[in-house]
């Protein structure tokens, strides 16, 4: 079972940074038109996680990918990551974004994914919220360390229940793979773009569960510029020294020239579902619970 999915920001994050930059949305709208038009000759859908600043800000954006046929999730309301935040903090970002996706479509948000995957051994309550603000499916675990978090003692690579004081919700976790003594992604943001198409196809195709996620930024050939100082502060929420800047930079542009040629080959040769036809074709009842 192949996951195709997309974490929506772009637009809203560029605004919130610069100010307006109408040639921006401009690229970032035809990247996202032919990722569309592929999907829509291929017959496929995927899951469209987005900030919910979107919706408020850009709310064709968001019309345009459910108009299509595919599922929008939620992917908080400002992109902070969850693990920068209160429970109340927390609570209200998933509110304001639930509640402004779901005016913007007309339909119940019931998918979600964390910024940075920002939900671990650090804040388990967030489940909680995530339940009562109706979401039923996350697909924000990524089951081993990195570089800002991860969860380590997860323990499982395929769809579970997560169970946290007796709330429970259908959990996608990233899938990984063992490479040189560290587990790590192959199926989307920078791993995708790092790894040749032939091994990521390969593993798909010896995995029986593979979950994408990709970022519309990640497949424009222009480079990314170093971020200020002030900008990666704000953002990442630790020292913006040179190197944690230039790390970030390199990190940013690996690789993005055939990102999206990639990306393209990918979905015109293999079969892909969303979270909620993924949801469809589990038996639950059969899947391991994970108590947090």
């Amino acid at each position: 079972m192949n996951i195709l999915s997309f974490d929506i920001e772009e637009w809203y994050l560029r605004k919130m940074r610069y100010g307006d930059a109408f040639n921006k949305y401009d690229v970032f709208d035809s990247y996202l038109n032919q990722i569309l038009d592929a999907l829509e000759q291929r017959g496929m859908k995927g899951t469209f996680f987005c900030v919910g600043g979107m919706a408020t800000d850009f709310p064709e954006v968001v019309r345009r990918i459910a108009q299509h046929g595919h599922e929008i999730g939620c992917h908080s309301n400002q992109h902070t990551w969850l693990n920068k935040m209160t429970y109340e903090e927390v609570k209200e970002d998933t509110r304001m974004a639930v509640d402004a996706l779901e005016q913007c479509v007309g339909k119940k948000v019931k998918s979600y994914r964390a910024p940075a995957f920002s939900i671990g051994e650090s804040n388990p309550w967030a489940f909680e919220i995530l339940s009562a603000c109706g979401i039923t499916r996350d697909a924000s675990v990524y089951p081993a360390a990195r570089d800002f978090g991860g969860f380590k003692v997860f323990g499982h690579k395929k769809p579970v229940c997560v169970e946290y004081k007796g709330t429970k919700i259908k959990e996608f976790p990233i899938c990984t793979i063992s490479l040189m003594g560290k587990e790590l992604a192959y199926s989307g943001g920078g791993y995708f773009r790092f790894f040749p198409l032939g091994f990521i196809q390969k593993q798909m195709k010896n995995a029986d569960y593979a979950m994408t996620y990709f970022h519309i930024n990640d497949l424009v050939q222009e480079m990314n510029g170093v971020m200020s100082k002030e900008a990666y502060e704000n953002y990442f929420k630790e020292p913006g020294t040179l190197l944690n800047r230039y790390k970030r930079y390199v990190k940013s542009n690996l690789g993005k020239k055939s990102a999206f040629d990639k990306l393209m080959k990918l979905i015109k040769t293999t079969d892909f579902v969303n979270i909620e036809e993924a949801d469809s074709l589990i038996s639950w009842d059969e899947q391991p619970v994970v108590i947090l």
